[in-house]
C-alpha cells in the first residue's frame, strides 16, 4: 500500500462514513482514497478475511455484551471499554447491569449511585457520561438508544468511533471505525515493514474488507484476532502514528482525582480539609485544584464549602 499525504477532502469523506448511518457510499470512499493509496486485490482481501474468520470460528471470545447485545448493554460496554481492558470490564459490567438493569433504571439513579457502581473501572468521567447518555436518551429519544451514528455522536462522551461501534454492535449497521485491536490487525497484515502507520492509511482497508452483511460479527472477529496478535507478537500498534504512551498512574493527577471521587462518593460529602487529610503527602493546592476541577466537570458539586457526590 502506497504512502503519500492525506488530503483533507478525502479525510472528510471518511468522516462521513464514521459519523453517519452506514448508508454511506463505500464505493465512492474507496475510489477517492484510491487516488492516494493502492487498493488491495480481491485475492488479498479474500485471504485476509479467511484468516480472521478462521481464527474467530475456533477462538472467538464469549463476552456478555455479545451473547445478548441489546442496545443498552452495547452502549454501556462500549463506554466501559474505551480505556479499560476486557478482562477488567467483564465482572464490573455484570455488577453494573445488576444495579441498573435497564436504561430507565440508570437514568433514574443519582450521580452518587452511578459513580459508586463505576468504581474499579477508572476514568470516572465515563461513568458520568453513561449516566448522562441514559438521561438524554430517556428524555429525548423515547428510551431507545439511537441507531444512527450522527445522532449517537451528539450524546455526552460519544465520539465518532464510539458512535460507529455502537451502531455496528447494537444494530448491525455497517459503519467504519478503528480501535486499538483493529489497528493492530491491519498493521500486522498490511504494513509488516512500515515504521509508522496512520489511521488514514488503515481506513481504506477497513472499508475494503468490511463484511457489510454481518458487521457486528466481523468487527468482533477483528478485535479478537487483534488481541491474539498482541499476545503472540510484539504489539503491532507500536507502529501506529497515533499511539500515545500512558503516563504512570501512581502519583499522577488521575490518581488524585480518582482518590477524591472515591472518598466523596463513600462519605456523601467532604470538606476541603478532609480531602487534604485523605490525600496525605499531596500539595494542598493541588488537592483543592483537583477537587474544583471535578466540580467544573460535573463529577462533584460544591455547596456551602462542602464537596458532594
Amino acid at each position: 500500500m502506497g504512502g503519500g499525504h492525506w488530503r483533507g477532502d478525502v479525510f472528510a469523506d471518511a468522516r462521513v462514513c464514521l459519523s453517519n448511518r452506514a448508508r454511506c457510499d463505500f464505493e465512492a470512499l474507496e475510489y477517492s482514497m484510491g487516488t492516494l493509496f493502492m487498493k488491495r486485490s480481491a485475492r488479498d482481501i479474500k485471504k485476509f478475511r479467511r484468516i480472521v474468520s478462521d481464527y474467530y470460528r475456533t477462538n472467538g471470545r464469549t463476552l456478555p455484551w455479545r451473547t445478548r447485545p441489546t442496545p443498552y448493554r452495547v452502549l454501556v460496554s462500549e463506554i466501559m471499554l474505551q480505556q479499560t481492558q476486557v478482562e477488567r470490564v467483564i465482572p464490573l459490567f455484570h455488577s453494573f447491569l445488576l444495579t441498573f438493569p435497564t436504561l430507565r433504571a440508570l437514568a433514574a439513579a443519582s450521580r452518587r449511585e452511578v459513580l459508586a457502581a463505576w468504581r474499579g473501572l477508572g476514568y470516572n468521567r465515563r461513568g458520568l457520561y453513561v449516566w448522562q447518555c441514559a438521561r438524554t436518551i430517556v428524555a429525548m429519544h423515547k428510551s431507545r438508544v439511537p441507531a444512527d451514528p450522527a445522532i449517537l455522536v451528539t450524546l455526552p462522551g460519544i465520539g465518532p468511533a464510539t458512535a460507529a461501534s455502537i451502531a455496528a454492535f447494537a444494530y448491525d449497521v455497517p459503519t467504519l471505525f478503528i480501535e486499538t485491536n483493529i489497528r493492530s490487525v491491519f498493521i500486522h497484515h498490511f504494513f509488516p515493514r512500515a515504521r509508522r502507520v496512520s489511521d488514514a492509511q488503515i481506513l481504506p482497508l477497513v472499508a475494503q474488507t468490511l463484511d457489510r452483511a454481518h458487521p457486528a460479527r466481523w468487527y468482533g472477529a477483528l478485535m479478537d484476532y487483534g488481541t491474539f496478535l498482541k499476545k503472540t507478537h510484539k504489539n503491532p500498534s507500536r507502529k501506529s502514528a497515533h499511539q500515545v504512551r500512558q503516563k504512570p498512574f501512581v502519583g499522577s493527577q488521575r490518581q488524585l482525582r480518582g482518590m477524591i471521587v472515591a472518598f466523596v462518593v463513600k462519605r456523601g460529602t467532604a470538606t476541603a480539609g478532609q480531602l487534604i487529610a485523605h490525600a496525605a503527602g499531596r500539595d494542598r493546592r493541588m488537592v483543592i485544584a483537583a477537587a474544583d476541577g471535578l466540580v467544573a466537570e460535573g463529577l462533584l458539586e460544591k455547596r456551602k464549602k462542602r464537596y458532594r457526590a
